[in-house]
């Protein structure tokens, strides 16, 4: 086998081979915004991208559309290390979130590892997850069995801030739907059950609940449906919500006492709920594999990268990435493509994803992250610390492992 300086110098150059190439996918998926489940243009052209660079590519990767798995293996049996990617999109405000850099990051960090399978053993595996923007795609394909031959997986979030490791907000989406009866809200309101005071009524009751709610928790909603006429009570209305915390079991904790919040408006209000809980939208907290995310941070500063201290109260929101680290050793650092303090899923952090500076360090961080596989195929000591260290977990229940 060559040196390991060798192998990280190969994957390298595989990457900056491809370096204008990358460009261009990042500025076609940033200009053609798509939402959850509908990234047709983004999947296929990323698709191509990998068959291009010498991948088996799976299109409608376990019968979802939008999904993909590229595969490329060694010589020999080894670990399989999954590199994946986002595309989807933000309602109205487009690659708010930066997944066109997240997508370009896992194409480019899955071309740089495969660039040593001919000195390794194992296989590297291209995953596109559609729909993080609460679809939760990485579910969906856990289910499915998208990751059962997958023995750790990665992927790097575009930021404000460049950190090896963050946790998540373990979460879930919720719509929630209220039906009366509709009548003149003048001449007759007496005869009506006001659907949308039934909604307003949750937003009271769940902001009566945040004083009795953990620091960490968060519950967030928007009306959705609220009648079609100032003149007549509303037999309909409905909202969307998300409910979150720092831990699944307080999560689950806060999520029943919302239900209960809609439930109780339905009692106020004569009105009859349907809460309707999002399988697939149940996001699990992430927990960072140390090793892999300390390698990670090595690497990026070898390139010239710094990475920022990490603070007590870091702002965090929610991942479907979570669920996998659940499974099977996973890292999700952040690389900063944007001024720190830039908000997230904002107009401002839209327009940073589409820059040049923005890319330079995405692919920078792209780099490091080929690296960290190349270092889980030819060193197995790092494998070896990563998994023990998520047995452990396991044990401890930080983790819940397999099924």
């Amino acid at each position: 086998m060559p040196s390991r300086s060798a192998l990280h110098a190969r994957a390298v150059a595989a990457i900056d081979q491809q370096r204008h190439a990358l460009a261009e996918l990042s500025a076609r998926i940033h200009a053609n915004p798509e939402i959850g489940y509908q990234e047709r243009q983004a999947s296929q052209w990323i698709a191509a991208f990998l068959e291009d660079a010498g991948f088996e590519v799976h299109r409608a990767y376990r019968g979802l559309e939008t999904a993909y798995r590229g595969d490329a293996s060694g010589k020999g049996s080894g670990p399989t290390v999954a590199v994946l990617s986002e595309y989807d999109a933000l309602p109205d405000i487009g690659h708010a979130c930066g997944h066109n850099l997240i997508a370009i990051m896992g194409v480019a960090g899955a071309i740089g590892a495969r660039a040593v399978l001919d000195s390794v053993p194992g296989r590297v595996a291209a995953i596109g997850t559609p729909a993080e923007e609460g679809g939760g795609g990485k579910v969906a394909l856990l289910r499915a069995g998208g990751f059962d031959d997958v023995d750790v997986a990665m992927m790097v979030h575009p930021s404000s801030r460049t950190l090896p490791s963050r946790t998540s907000l373990a979460s879930n989406r919720v719509d929630v739907e209220f039906t009366g009866r509709a009548a003149h809200a003048a001449a007759q309101p007496d005869r009506g059950l006001n659907a949308l005071e039934g909604v307003l009524q949750t937003f009271n009751s769940v902001n009566a609940m945040r004083q009795h709610l953990r620091s960490d928790a968060r519950v967030h909603g928007i009306v959705t449906s609220g009648g079609s006429a100032a003149n007549i009570i509303p037999a309909y209305a409905a909202s969307k919500w998300s409910v979150r915390a720092l831990d699944h079991q307080y999560q689950q904790e806060v999520l029943r006492r919302f239900i209960a919040c809609a439930q109780g408006a339905a009692t106020a209000t004569g009105t009859t709920v349907k809460v309707t809980v999002n399988e697939n939208a149940g996001y699990e907290n992430m927990v960072p594999s140390t090793p892999l995310a300390e390698r990670w941070a090595d690497h990026l500063t070898g390139l010239g990268v710094a990475i920022q201290p990490a603070v007590s109260d870091e702002r965090m929101g929610s991942t479907d990435m979570g669920n996998i680290s659940q499974v099977i050793p996973s890292i999700h650092p952040y690389i900063a493509i944007a001024p720190d303090g830039t908000p997230g899923h904002s107009v401002e952090f839209r327009d940073f994803a589409g820059t040049p500076e923005a890319f330079d360090n995405a692919i920078a961080a792209a780099k490091a992250m080929a690296l960290v596989a190349v270092d889980v195929l030819a060193d197995r000591s790092l494998y070896e610390s990563a998994r023990d260290e998520f047995e452990r977990r396991r044990r401890e229940g930080v983790v819940r492992g397999r099924p």
